[in-house]
């Protein structure tokens, strides 16, 4: 990226191209693309050369006072705040305080996110030389642009950040998360899913000698996905959970490598894991849901959709052990049957959601035992399983009064039952594929 006039710690925005914004209102971006090339614009401070204002000085919103203007600056994002700050000097003064900027968003295949990491912390550190103590949470997602010279600016400039999502960044490595996880002490919160560079996580070498044996303990990482993460092996997952150990959500979805090996490395280091997602992980079978089953009771959020080599009995260990289980996603799982259910329903009596869509060894005696069981069900997907009628429909409408969402989309289901099923789950939404029923 290159700069195009004299640096300073502003930044201005070019009305080129707009961006849609979640109010609905269009925006532009902080950075414009020049023959291809997306290119971040840094100008003094508004005030600092003769030239008329923007906003005249009679304008209604001047006549707020700073604490209102700051609290109406809040609302806005990152490219939002930098138009702000062009508008006069006090505007550049409120748009730049410190407590408006703990949070940090920058999307866009195009733009150059290394250049705009670098020229935000070089103004957010005005204040504190070579350190923003501010920043908390970055969100660079769906930046291809963005490398690890990008991160590693972050993980020199930003001690204080806890929260990291760079989605979608397949240039980033491993070595700039290693400098990200070992800069930042306080990061809980890591989102590197389609990253496919991403193999690992650990401390940097440099940091790893100046610690103790146990220095795994350092990292406070609790929330780590790393869906679509396609080269993650059991040897790097035994490094993650080595070092890792206060995990309480992971997410492998489609880590396609990933066996039950690794899951018992998960299971030794990483006892406080409440929500885990190995879904589409083809290698994962029963004897890794027997390694699952050992976290117990912490256990409230399972998904093994489509891992094919998962059966009845793996299912019964988890309903076993897993008594406080929420939330079960197996669709795809075609080796479950009517039993493995059955435990489910009499084991985990505060199952909320259950998707067994694509179950075709479910039938409606199932559905039966879910339902004399599980009265807190609210969501239900049927999708697919070609072995329910109407008959257990009718069964869980009677007793789940609480079902808030039922899918049998490709069900081969009457009319009847879906009229039942609406009388008495009034608060329910049906999805179907019944052209009839309306």
């Amino acid at each position: 990226m290159r700069t195009l006039s004299t640096p300073s710690p502003a930044l201005i925005l070019k009305s080129n191209p707009p961006q849609t914004v979640p109010n609905g209102n269009e925006t532009s971006s902080p950075f414009f693309t020049v023959t291809g090339e997306t290119v971040a614009l840094v100008h003094p401070p508004p005030g600092s050369r003769s030239r008329p204002s923007r906003v005249p000085p009679t304008a209604l919103i001047d006549s707020l006072p700073d604490p209102v203007l700051l609290q109406v600056l809040s609302y806005l994002c990152t490219p939002q705040l930098c138009r702000c700050a062009r508008v006069s000097r006090r505007w550049y003064n409120l748009a730049w305080d410190p407590r408006l900027w703990s949070s940090v968003r920058l999307t866009g295949e195009l733009l150059s996110a290394d250049r705009a990491l670098k020229v935000l912390t070089h103004r957010l550190c005005q204040d504190t030389p070579n350190v923003c103590l501010t920043l908390e949470r970055l969100v660079v997602s769906g930046c291809r642009r963005l490398s690890d010279r990008g991160l590693r600016v972050v993980a020199q400039s930003c001690p204080e950040l806890r929260r990291l999502e760079v989605a979608g960044c397949y240039n980033v490595s491993n070595e700039a998360v290693f400098d990200v996880v070992s800069q930042c002490p306080n990061l809980e919160h890591l989102d590197v899913s389609g990253c496919s560079k991403v193999t690992c996580i650990s401390l940097t070498r440099d940091v790893s000698v100046k610690l103790s044996p146990l220095h795994g303990q350092q990292i406070s990482i609790r929330y780590l996905d790393m869906t679509d993460c396609f080269a993650l092996e059991d040897e790097g997952l035994h490094t993650i959970a080595a070092h890792c150990t206060q995990l309480t959500h992971l997410y492998l979805r489609r880590c396609v490598r990933l066996t039950d090996e690794g899951l018992r490395f998960l299971v030794i280091y990483c006892p406080s894991v409440r929500e885990l997602s190995v879904s589409d992980c083809r290698f994962v079978s029963d004897f890794g849901l027997r390694e699952i089953a050992k976290l117990e009771g912490r256990l409230r959020y399972l998904s093994i959709a489509h891992c094919g080599r998962i059966t009845d009995v793996g299912v019964r260990y988890v309903a076993k052990y897993c008594n406080r289980l929420r939330y079960l996603n197996a669709r795809g799982c075609e080796g479950l049957t009517d039993h493995g259910i059955e435990h489910l329903a009499k084991n985990c009596l505060k199952l909320k959601s259950l998707d067994i869509g694509k179950c075709p060894l479910v039938s409606d005696a199932g559905l039966e035992q879910l339902a004399l069981n599980s009265f807190n069900l609210k969501r239900l997907s049927l999708k697919s399983c070609e072995s329910i009628s109407g008959r257990g429909l009718q069964v869980v409408a009677a007793n789940c009064f609480d079902l808030q969402l039922l899918n049998v989309q490709d069900c081969d289901v009457p009319l009847e039952a879906l009229r039942f099923v609406k009388r008495h789950c009034k608060r329910c939404v049906i999805e179907h594929t019944n052209p009839a029923f309306f």
